[in-house]
């Protein structure tokens, strides 16, 4: 069983991701700085950080939301780097297994929404928690009367 959304092998592709895109963005023109560079990694930090918060949200049905999302920013950032590379921003040669990386991350979302769903649609409530090991309590809290 999984300890932390760190352990989960589409979130540290996801990150390995955003890494590449924030040194691939470094080297686009400076007058991008507030445009495609903010927008790109804005997206690109937006793919680990929606499935981290999904899967730390305890219910199925806020996991499935926040992966979707990140499909979302995949799918944005998709399209701003064809941009990059038509623009000449990134040279293609780079931005290939960029490309590459962004399909891949997208087909394991995909199969992590689909079985997500199955589960939920056998479960009695599509609201059931996610299960993971339970977080050790560093102090009990006591009540007195």
């Amino acid at each position: 069983m999984l300890k932390s959304h760190k352990e989960l092998d589409v979130w540290q592709k996801a990150f390995e991701l955003c890494k590449d895109i924030y040194r691939l963005s470094s080297r686009f023109p400076a007058d991008e700085r507030f445009g495609l560079i903010a927008q790109t990694r804005r997206c690109a930090v937006s793919v680990p950080s929606n499935i981290a918060e999904g899967y730390n949200r305890g219910a199925t049905r806020d996991y499935i939301r926040f992966l979707w999302i990140s499909n979302g920013s995949l799918a944005e950032l998709d399209t701003q780097l064809l941009l990059a590379s038509e623009l000449g921003y990134a040279p293609s040669a780079e931005c290939e297994p960029v490309f590459d990386n962004i399909a891949r991350i997208e087909r394991m979302l995909r199969a992590m929404i689909r079985s997500l769903e199955a589960k939920s649609t056998k479960s009695p409530s599509a609201s059931s928690p996610i299960p993971r090991s339970p977080i050790p309590k560093t102090s009990q809290a006591t009540s007195t009367p």
